[in-house]
């Protein structure tokens, strides 16, 4: 579910609990159902059937509301992949993938803000080795976010309704085998290149924690040295294949 839907159904609940609270509470409104009058007690009652009607109704249709599907040209921030990922918790194919792919946010952010509190016990930030180092973390973060904005493309191109709709027709045997078969060859190259992508990203979290090990035990770095370390070469082999791939 995803964070501005858990909102609503605070503030609605929350809301219909106050406003009871408020209109039943001796000392405040203090209505009685069972007081002496009877244009007060009917009042009550009716307020208690519409908050109960309220409570039911809305949460319902919260609930039930699909989420909104956020277009990969709108996201701009880190939140902007969380919250557009969060969308698609729902299609049970992708659930726990997607939880992948939140867990691996965070597990870049966290990393890359370690290698980066590192590299400033050993260089300032207005120094060419930290601004060359930092280029080339920044130029991973991009691969690895757009491995994530690519798997958002197939998420949102992905008919959950269609595929199990495909699935229980498989069982029944309205359709013929071929048909199924090209039907669900489609549906396939969605799931592996969804996984494929999640792993993907778990290469690029491997190569930094490579990097993490490796300059978590200097205390300095020569001129040169830099370029030359294990987990940078990989990193920059890594960022070389993925601007070929994209030519």
């Amino acid at each position: 579910m995803d964070r501005k839907k858990i909102i609503k159904l605070l503030a609605l609940n929350l809301g219909l609990a106050v406003t009871n609270i408020v209109l039943f509470s001796p000392g405040l409104i203090g209505l009685e159902l069972g007081g002496d009058s009877a244009l007060e007690t009917a009042f009550g009652s009716m307020l208690i059937f519409l908050s109960a009607a309220g409570l039911i109704y809305g949460n319902y249709k919260l609930l039930s509301e699909p989420g909104k599907v956020i277009q990969t040209n709108e996201i701009k921030t880190t939140e902007d992949y969380i919250e557009a990922l969060n969308t698609h918790r729902s299609k049970k194919t992708f659930e726990k993938t997607v939880s992948l792919l939140l867990d691996q946010i965070e597990r870049i952010t966290k990393k890359n803000r370690t290698i980066r509190d590192i590299l400033l016990q050993i260089f300032t930030a207005s120094e060419i080795s930290y601004q060359k180092f930092d280029g080339v973390i920044a130029e991973v973060e991009k691969i690895f976010y757009l491995n994530i904005r690519s798997v958002l493309n197939k998420l949102n191109a992905f008919d959950e309704d269609d595929y199990n709709f495909i699935r229980k027709k498989h069982e029944t045997g309205t359709f013929s085998r071929q048909f199924l078969e090209d039907k669900y060859k489609v549906y396939n190259e969605y799931i592996t290149f969804v996984k494929a992508a999640s792993e993907d990203n778990e290469q690029i979290l491997l190569k930094l924690d490579k990097l993490l090990l490796e300059i978590s035990g200097l205390n300095s770095i020569e001129s040169g040295q830099l370029e030359q370390m294990d987990g940078m070469v990989e990193i920059d082999q890594l960022i070389k294949q993925a601007k070929f791939y994209k030519n």
